[in-house]
């Protein structure tokens, strides 16, 4: 893969950092981030696509309607990494951007969550909130203050951060390294999605067996065979039914499964 010319400018990059300011607006369960990333991304499409056939145009808005979640701060450095990959790429190359994109959401979350969630943000409101209690109105705008200095920060640098090493990262892509990411984001992006399923889909079956103390219980015996595995289940026939209908009935399967699950709660089974 050649160097390429930059199209993307500071100015396209600093209306992304614009834009992600109300990323999270519109996060939803079937999508999450994903609307809100698309927005923000916008510019970087704008500017890419400009000349080129509004089909393309409309393939690449698309591509980055999928399903993406991380950290909101994170995701300041994902739209830099991902506007230098939409660049550099050609059409039939576009998979590695979704790629990159679902191998970063899920480490970056995590350090998203850790520094600034879990970390930064105690840390603010503890200063804040000492001064609080001693009567001073500086307690909460010291800390609206101190925690935004370093919300902003990370997303406006992160963006023109990721942009730069994304574009480093495409550069040396001579010897195979984009290729080795490419990879390396397919395996972290799988390890995400099974972690979330096992984590998240939890069914608890409550029917047993038997009579007195011979009483089998089914969900132990789940449980020891392969744990999690009605949550899986469950999963692999969602994805089919999506795969198969293109995602058109994404929302029908919702209340689907509300309802069969409350009809369940309701005659004892789960």
């Amino acid at each position: 893969m050649e160097k390429r010319t930059n199209k993307i400018t500071k100015k396209d990059l600093d209306r992304v950092f614009w834009r992600m300011q109300v990323l999270n607006v519109t996060n939803n369960f079937e999508s999450m981030q994903a609307i809100g990333f698309l927005s923000s991304f916008v510019p970087v499409l704008e500017r890419l696509y400009k000349d080129r056939p509004k089909e393309e145009k409309v393939e690449a808005m698309k591509r980055h309607l999928k399903f993406f979640n991380s950290h909101v701060n994170s995701d300041a450095l994902i739209l830099g990494v991902a506007a230098a990959i939409e660049e550099n790429t050609d059409e039939d190359e576009k998979d590695v951007v979704t790629s990159v994109k679902t191998g970063l959401m899920g480490p970056l979350a995590g350090i998203g969550d850790s520094v600034l969630k879990f970390t930064w943000l105690p840390i603010c409101g503890s200063i804040g909130a000492a001064l609080a209690l001693n009567g001073s109105v500086l307690g909460p705008i010291l800390m609206f203050l101190l925690y935004n200095v370093v919300n902003v920060a990370t997303k406006y640098y992160g963006i023109h951060l990721g942009y730069s090493k994304g574009m480093d990262l495409v550069n040396e892509a001579g010897g195979g390294v984009l290729q080795r990411v490419t990879n390396i984001a397919n395996v972290v992006g799988l390890m995400v999605v099974g972690a979330l399923i096992a984590s998240v889909v939890k069914i608890n079956v409550l029917l047993e067996f038997g009579a007195a103390k011979n009483v089998i219980k089914l969900q132990d015996l789940f449980d020891k065979v392969m744990p999690g595995f009605l949550g899986l289940l469950i999963t692999v026939i969602v994805y089919r039914i999506l795969k198969k209908t293109n995602g058109k009935h994404a929302p029908l399967i919702i209340i689907a499964l509300m309802v069969i699950c409350i009809v369940l709660k309701t005659v004892g089974v789960v």
